[in-house]
């Protein structure tokens, strides 16, 4: 029997889903593979569950099914995005009480497509049916994410790609896999002042640098009433005498002298 699925156990004993590749309705459908089938798999043990999604997508009629039989499921299913969620599969990952994506994952929501032909009427009636589908997947967006229906419209319209960090910022994922989730350390005070410390003495060694360019300064107490005894006289037009040091430059350096 081909499937897009498969369950086995961790070391822990937990139950586990792998959902890998298309999610393909030929296979979901057809006399081999059928909802039964996944049901009758997902209701074969009880207890709490992890599901593992790594797929681009494929056909929204099993999405649906798939969706609507996890959220049916009496125990806490966790789902985790290793890969890819697109598509029809990131209408599967909402069905999880919690949604957990890899920082290298991603998880890709649009408007969903179909083939049709026939004659004006046939295809106003396509047309007509994917907005409905459309609608019926707006649905599973918001009940996970509490976005207005404009908003996730607007998304899927636009073909929205979504890295893990950007997900769990919209509502469609609640955690990245492997984060770190211990604060950072606050400075304290001692910190502080350490770093103070270290700008004062940074500013007295450009200080003394300029000082040691100036060269030696002329006795104009009146010009130097606010300078540090030593430091070159600066004139009105911004510079010392000897013109070698720019008043602006000076100021900044001065100003915590003050």
């Amino acid at each position: 029997m081909k499937k897009f699925w498969n369950w086995f156990h961790d070391d822990s004993g937990g139950r586990v889903l792998r959902l890998e590749g298309p999610i393909d309705e030929d296979d979901f459908w057809g006399d081999s593979v059928t909802p039964q089938a996944f049901r009758d798999d997902l209701m074969a043990e009880d207890g709490d569950i992890t599901i593992w999604i790594n797929s681009p997508g494929g056909s929204v009629w099993a999405a649906a099914q798939i969706y609507t039989m996890i959220r049916d499921y009496p125990g806490r299913v966790t789902v985790k995005i290793d890969a890819i969620a697109a598509s029809a599969a990131s209408v599967v990952a909402m069905a999880g009480d919690t949604v957990y994506m890899s920082p290298v994952s991603m998880l890709m929501i649009h408007d969903p497509s179909t083939i049709a032909m026939g004659n004006e009427r046939d295809m106003e009636k396509a047309i007509e049916t994917l907005k409905e589908v459309k609608e019926s997947i707006i649905n599973a967006y918001i009940a996970k994410t509490g976005l207005r229906h404009n908003k996730i419209a607007e998304l899927m319209s636009n073909e929205t790609w979504m890295n893990a960090k950007k997900a769990v910022e919209l509502g469609f994922a609640d955690e990245i896999l492997y984060e770190n989730s211990e604060p950072e350390p606050e400075d304290d005070g001692v910190t502080v002042e350490a770093k103070l410390f270290s700008a004062r003495r940074t500013d007295r060694a450009v200080l003394n640098r300029l000082r040691m360019e100036a060269g030696p300064a002329k006795e104009e107490p009146q010009e130097k009433s606010r300078a540090e005894p030593g430091l070159p006289a600066i004139g009105m037009d911004g510079r010392t005498e000897t013109g070698a040091m720019p008043y602006e430059i000076l100021k900044k350096q001065l100003d915590f002298l003050k």
